[in-house]
């Protein structure tokens, strides 16, 4: 399957967006920001609507609209970490945004492309193109990298604010940061598994290490592991099963890996 292009273009998208999706979700799940991440999700798919209306390209608005909407979060929560209140009302107001936008899109000369902003909702990720993949590997790895660069302060930041504010750290910068970097992995993961979706790919692996180990680092590395084999997994299966598409294999497994992680879990405490 290899000899194709876009199965090439899509594994190379795949693989870094689930590296990104995997190491962020870790601290996401960590943090309780998993509310926070749907939102994004949905904020994204919003953007891509709002792009299509002003006839610019989707990746402007997906970007765009959710860090804009991630650092109004940042700022009416505390410490940079918004209680469901705020992230519920945020919620709200995007969805009804979405609704207006939808009615503006039907109306308009450019109607016909809410067609391909549907595929924001479930994902496209085998219409990549090279550049398009490349683009959106490169996004993933540096946010990767962001994360695990700052994966000590932040660590100490979740676990004990009180702690890292007399060490100096600073922990509202941090906070706003990270939501700003979920913004960017919610955008750039979009295109591939779908708004809908994407929560899957960022919790369940993050969720199933959380539930394997409590060492940091090397939960890190599990989620990320489990975030990238759902994505080959799934993007193999979604091949050889032409009917089945490729992000709902891709979720599948991935929660398939979180329930196995569960049962492990159970067994473990039983024992």
């Amino acid at each position: 399957m290899f000899a194709h292009e876009f199965v090439r273009n899509a594994y190379l998208a795949g693989t870094f967006v689930a590296l990104a999706c995997g190491v962020s979700g870790w601290f996401v799940v960590l943090r309780g920001q998993v509310f926070a991440g749907d939102a994004l999700s949905h904020v994204a798919f919003v953007g891509a609507i709002a792009a299509a209306v002003a006839g610019v390209d989707e990746r402007v608005g997906l970007f765009a609209l959710t860090l804009a909407v991630a650092g109004g979060i940042a700022a009416l929560g505390r410490r940079a970490q918004a209680d469901d209140v705020v992230i519920g009302t945020v919620f709200a107001w995007v969805l009804g945004l979405g609704v207006l936008l939808l009615s503006v899109l039907a109306t308009s000369p450019r109607g016909a492309s809410g067609i391909t902003t549907a595929s924001t909702l479930f994902g496209s990720i085998y219409s990549l193109t090279a550049g398009a993949s490349r683009l959106a590997a490169g996004i993933a790895l540096l946010v990767s990298a962001l994360v695990l660069a700052g994966s000590r302060p932040l660590l100490l930041a979740t676990l004990d604010p009180e702690q890292a504010l007399v060490r100096g750290v600073p922990v509202r910068a941090l906070g706003v940061g990270f939501l700003l970097v979920l913004a960017v992995v919610t955008a750039d993961s979009t295109q591939a598994v779908g708004a809908l979706l994407l929560l899957g790919l960022i919790a369940a692996p993050a969720g199933a290490a959380h539930r394997l180990t409590a060492r940091p680092y090397l939960g890190l590395a599990i989620s990320a592991l489990l975030a990238v084999l759902a994505v080959w997994g799934g993007l193999a299966l979604s091949y050889a099963i032409s009917s089945l598409p490729a992000s709902s294999a891709i979720i599948g497994l991935a929660a398939a890996g979180y329930v196995a992680a569960a049962g492990l879990d159970a067994i473990r405490t039983r024992r």
